[in-house]
């Protein structure tokens, strides 16, 4: 597994990652999540300058993405999709330490990130991760749970 930064041409094949990623939810949310609504070439094109996509790798295939955004206190994880295949390798939490890892660098305090309140995987798996729950509420026409975690 290698992980490299994402260039603009990479964003049709990680819009086709984020949308099988997330697939699974669609039907439990209502709606599609908004992972799968992203402008990946505005995102990659600079249209978001604080952003960075970090691409994970096996072979020629891509397995994994982790979208960070990088604020003036803290980073946020604002996506992290993972190929089907992955599922259950380790590819989730490494690609969250890299988010840890990055904020460190950056020498900021914490990583924040949030998930849809029905995405109830994630609302578990964060804690066991070492991210606390800070909120929930409407945000973005989605019901969200928000963690946070010292680095």
């Amino acid at each position: 597994m290698r992980f490299s930064p994402a260039a603009a041409s990479d964003a049709g094949a990680i819009r086709a990652l984020v949308r099988a990623s997330f697939a699974q939810y669609v039907e439990r949310i209502g709606r599609e999540p908004a992972p799968m609504l992203l402008d990946w070439e505005a995102i990659l094109g600079g249209e978001a300058p604080r952003a960075e996509v970090t691409l994970a790798v096996r072979g020629d295939a891509l397995t994994g993405v982790l979208y960070l955004e990088l604020e003036a206190d803290h980073i946020l994880v604002d996506t992290v999709a993972v190929d089907a295949a992955e599922r259950g390798t380790g590819l989730g939490r490494r690609l969250l330490e890299l988010a840890e890892e990055r904020a460190r660098e950056l020498g900021l305090p914490e990583v924040r990130l949030y998930t849809n309140q029905a995405m109830t995987e994630n609302v578990a798996y964060y804690p066991r991760r070492g991210y606390v729950e800070t909120d929930r509420r409407g945000d973005g026409g989605y019901r969200r749970v928000f963690f946070a975690k010292r680095v």
